[in-house]
């Protein structure tokens, strides 16, 4: 999902759940015609499978507004209490830790939560993490031959991939990268690196890892960095006769190999917690994890033990950079150096 810069504009402008509430969270179809509103920052194909299967088994509407993670952020915080959402789902983890460092965020239920690897969730517990991508390279198989590929994302600001490497810097998930080669190599080093990039990537400069896989598949650029799903969602929307690019994977611990997790959350604001929490529950459930593990979304599910069955790298042989949720942070310190040079 694109980037906008939330946090300049607003600063710019602007306990315990009850058993009674823990119980609502379990399944049975609701007995009121009640409904919720959610914020989608997700990608809607993976939305729109979970809701369907909840709606059905629940009975509770669940009213989709789409639009980037970001955008949404942004709008929350300015609507305040006010705000019409009940739950927010995104692709990242930092426009969450935004909205939960502000206060906005109700806890989720404990039952929920231990669906969940702990270390994947809200430190706070103010949100549950859902499914799981991985950042990658994406080459043109007729343009460059495996041995040819860097090790390090540090080495793609070698004067060597400068009109053959393509990137989406307006995309949330390249804020975790950035961050992550702070965390690595500092400031100053991060600086360089993007100033490096922005001008090996020229005009191979795209708003989504969407373009970026379509532009090297297509042979208009050699190399990129995605999130490993995207490859293998264009492999299925064009056939695998049509696919002239491969994925590769940098170097275990490297930063920038970072593992995104996708999360939802209910907002403090709601008027339906306990449909919000029951939402949340669902989408972490067997049930649902095993809709997305069965989907064209290609995600890590997350929740209840299920694992992938679309033939991924099994995501218990990634080697991550070692980066907590709590390290990856609300991605604003990204965002500021992203803007310093101007690749916002």
């Amino acid at each position: 999902m694109r980037i906008t810069t939330r946090r300049g504009a607003l600063v710019a402008g602007a306990g315990a759940l009850t058993a009674s509430l823990l119980a609502s969270c379990g399944g049975g179809p609701s007995a009121s015609a009640s409904s919720i509103t959610l914020y989608n920052g997700q990608h809607i194909q993976t939305t729109e499978a979970l809701v369907t299967a909840f709606e059905k088994q629940t009975g509770i509407h669940v009213n989709i507004r789409s639009d980037d993670e970001d955008v949404f952020a942004n709008q929350i915080v300015q609507e305040g209490t006010r705000s019409p959402a009940d739950v927010f789902y995104t692709e990242n983890s930092p426009a969450l830790e935004y909205l939960q460092e502000r206060g906005l965020l109700a806890k989720v239920a404990p039952s929920t939560l231990s669906d969940v690897p702990s270390k994947y969730n809200s430190p706070q517990g103010d949100w549950v993490a859902v499914t799981a991508r991985v950042s990658v390279m994406i080459y043109n198989t007729n343009l460059l031959k495996p041995d040819q590929l860097p090790t390090s994302v540090m080495q793609l600001a070698d004067p060597r991939w400068r009109g053959k490497l393509a990137l989406a810097p307006g995309e949330t998930d390249f804020q975790p990268i950035v961050t992550s080669i702070v965390k690595s190599h500092g400031t100053a080093a991060a600086l360089a690196w993007l100033q490096a990039v922005k001008t090996n990537a020229g005009s191979h400069m795209y708003t989504d890892n969407e373009t970026i896989t379509t532009m090297v598949n297509r042979g208009q650029a050699a190399i990129g960095i995605i999130n490993h799903y995207y490859w293998y969602r264009e492999r299925y929307q064009v056939g695998a006769a049509q696919m002239h690019s491969a994925l590769a994977y940098f170097a275990p611990h490297d930063p920038g190999y970072i593992i995104n997790v996708s999360g939802a959350a209910v907002l403090k604001s709601s008027a339906h917690q306990a449909e919000a929490q029951r939402f949340l529950a669902f989408i972490v459930s067997r049930k649902g994890q095993e809709i997305i593990a069965h989907s064209e979304s290609y995600e890590y599910p997350l929740g209840s033990g299920v694992t992938s069955a679309k033939g991924l790298r099994p995501f218990t042989t990634l080697q991550p950079a070692p980066l907590t949720i709590a390290q990856l942070g609300d991605g604003s310190a990204a965002i500021a150096l992203l803007q310093k040079v101007q690749l916002l």
